[in-house]
This record gives C-alpha cells, sequence and structure tokens, in this order.
C-alpha cells in the first residue's frame, strides 16, 4: 500500500512534476521561436545593406554621352504584373527627361491585357511627347504586339515591325463559364442571396439573363469604341481601313504594314542606328532587382513566422 505521507508516492506530486516538464517545454519552444524571429530579421538587416551597397539600382546614364533610350514592354498588361501602368511610366518619364536621350524607342512583346492600365500608358506617351516635341518615340514590335499591347503602341510616332510579327486584335472581350448544367446532373443547388436585383451579374452558377448579357455588351461595345478612337487618332491617314480592321483579327507584321497599322520593317538596333542615329542603347525599364526580390521572399517567409510565433504565444498564455 502506497504511504500517503511518502512524496515520492503522492499521485499529487506526480501530476505537478508532469505540470512542470510540459511547462517547461512549451516556454523552450516559445524562447526557440522568438530567437527564431530574431535572427531572421537581424539576417534580413544586414542583407539589405549589403545589397544596397553593391547592387546596380539602374541605368547610370550620367556616365553616357548621346544614345537611344530603351523601354520594354513584355507579357501581359496588368496591375499586378511586371508590365503595368506604374512601371512603364516610370521607366518612360525617365527616358524622356534623360538629357543625354535623343529618341525614345519602347520595345513590345505583349498578348494585350488590361485595356485601362494600357490607357494610362497611352495617355502618358501622349503627354510625354508633347512636353518634349524634339525628342520622338517609336515602338519596335517583337513577337507579338496585340490587343491592349497595340493599344500602347498606336501612341508612338511610328510602329516598326518584323514581317513575322503578331499585330492586331483591336477588339474586346469579356469570358467566362456556366455550370449550371452540370450542376443539374450531379444535383446541385445554388443557393444565391443578393440585395441589388443585378448584384448576381453573369454568376457562372446561375442562367444567364438576357438584360446581364445586354448590358455586358453595350459595355464590350463601350470600351471598344473607346480602343478604335484610339486607333485612329494615333495612325490617322495611314490607316487603311476595311471591315475587318477592328474585328478582333490580327496580321502579320508584312499585312499590318500594308494595312496601315504599322509603319515599316525594323528592330531595335535599326530604329537606334538608322532613324535615332544613336547606335548606343541603354535600357531604362524597371526591373525588379535581387534586393526586391529577396525582399519579398524573406519578408513574406518572416511575415508567416511572425504570425506563427504571435499564435503560439496567444495560445501559451
Amino acid at each position: 500500500m502506497d504511504n500517503p505521507q511518502n512524496p515520492d508516492n503522492s499521485p499529487e506530486w506526480e501530476r505537478r512534476t508532469l505540470e512542470k516538464l510540459a511547462f517547461a517545454a512549451l516556454n523552450e519552444q516559445k524562447a526557440g521561436r522568438r530567437w527564431g524571429v530574431f535572427f531572421k530579421a537581424l539576417t534580413f538587416i544586414y542583407l539589405s545593406v549589403v545589397l544596397l551597397a553593391v547592387v546596380d539600382w539602374g541605368a547610370d546614364s550620367e556616365h553616357h554621352e548621346r544614345h537611344t533610350a530603351m523601354v520594354s514592354l513584355n507579357g501581359v498588361i496588368q496591375s499586378k504584373g511586371e508590365a503595368n501602368a506604374e512601371k512603364l511610366m516610370a521607366a518612360l518619364q525617365s527616358a524622356f527627361e534623360e538629357k543625354n536621350s535623343v529618341g525614345v524607342v519602347l520595345r513590345i512583346n505583349s498578348p494585350g491585357g488590361s485595356p485601362v492600365q494600357a490607357g494610362m500608358i497611352n495617355d502618358e506617351i501622349h503627354r510625354l511627347r508633347a512636353k518634349y516635341p524634339e525628342k520622338p518615340l517609336y515602338a519596335v514590335v517583337e513577337d507579338m504586339c496585340a490587343s491592349g499591347g497595340y493599344y500602347v503602341a498606336v501612341a508612338a510616332d511610328k510602329i516598326y515591325v518584323n514581317k513575322s510579327s503578331i499585330v492586331g486584335s483591336i477588339g474586346v472581350l469579356m469570358d467566362g463559364f456556366g455550370f449550371t448544367g452540370t450542376m443539374d446532373k450531379a444535383g446541385v443547388e445554388r443557393r444565391l442571396l443578393t440585395a441589388g436585383e443585378n448584384k448576381g451579374f453573369l454568376d457562372p452558377f446561375s442562367p444567364q439573363a438576357p438584360q446581364h448579357k445586354a448590358h455586358a455588351q453595350l459595355l464590350l461595345d463601350d470600351i471598344h469604341r473607346q480602343f478604335i478612337d484610339v486607333v485612329k487618332a494615333g495612325r490617322g491617314k495611314r490607316l487603311k481601313e476595311t471591315e475587318d480592321t477592328f474585328s478582333g483579327l490580327f496580321w502579320s507584321g508584312q499585312q499590318a504594314i500594308e494595312l496601315g497599322l504599322a509603319d515599316q520593317l525594323g528592330n531595335l538596333d535599326f530604329v537606334a542606328r538608322e532613324i535615332v542615329k544613336a547606335e548606343d542603347i541603354i535600357d531604362y525599364t524597371r526591373h525588379e532587382n535581387v534586393a526586391e526580390r529577396l525582399a519579398k521572399r524573406f519578408g513574406a517567409a518572416f511575415g508567416d513566422s511572425s504570425v506563427r510565433a504571435l499564435k503560439s504565444l496567444s495560445v501559451l498564455r
């Protein structure tokens, strides 16, 4: 029989001992998390200082004489991507403002994207051309200059293409899917509650309402008309309009020249050498540098660790 006077055999003593061991382990985990967050922050600060000292943060045009300024528009034009209005506009501003640049080339390889972003870039090009009338801007198309990409290109003084480039696609689309038939077969019922009779506009899980489709078409037609007006204003009398010009079709670079959608065959080097007459090319494109990529990755990891640490601390209080 256990002796109640002997603490070594007391159940209460065993419980207290286990509690002490458990809390000691938990405190050790908390301390480890805190030190982990501290050392990550310290490493981030150290790397930031090093990168600030050694990374090339952009083109140092002060050390260049007369040159052609180049800005690249690559990929889908969208606010969250590399080809967004903010970066393109900042790069174009730097290119125009630089006293040693005698011409600007916008090198385009884009299938299109946001009409809003493309419109902002188009407007900025017109503003800069008016502010610096002595400094021309030429668009040079590589593989593709379609839809929103062409929306931007028509703001240039001239458009140069490769004979096999894809040019055009002057149109607007709104796409999606409808799952009502699939849901019926699967026996799934859609329960959509809205405040406002049109709040469920084009909901993919509900039958398409005729009034919603009609309204969407009005919206697309309005944006399409804006696109057409921009093309006509940019190309002027050079444009040889046909019934297919604004239909959304696209053409080869050679065909685009014949239709007045582009001006001449030529690449970046040709335009810099023969048109701008400044063979030295300086890239003003805003690239995401090593420090920014590292900061994003480390910042995400640091934030995730901090959140986990805060959650664990809040639970253990």
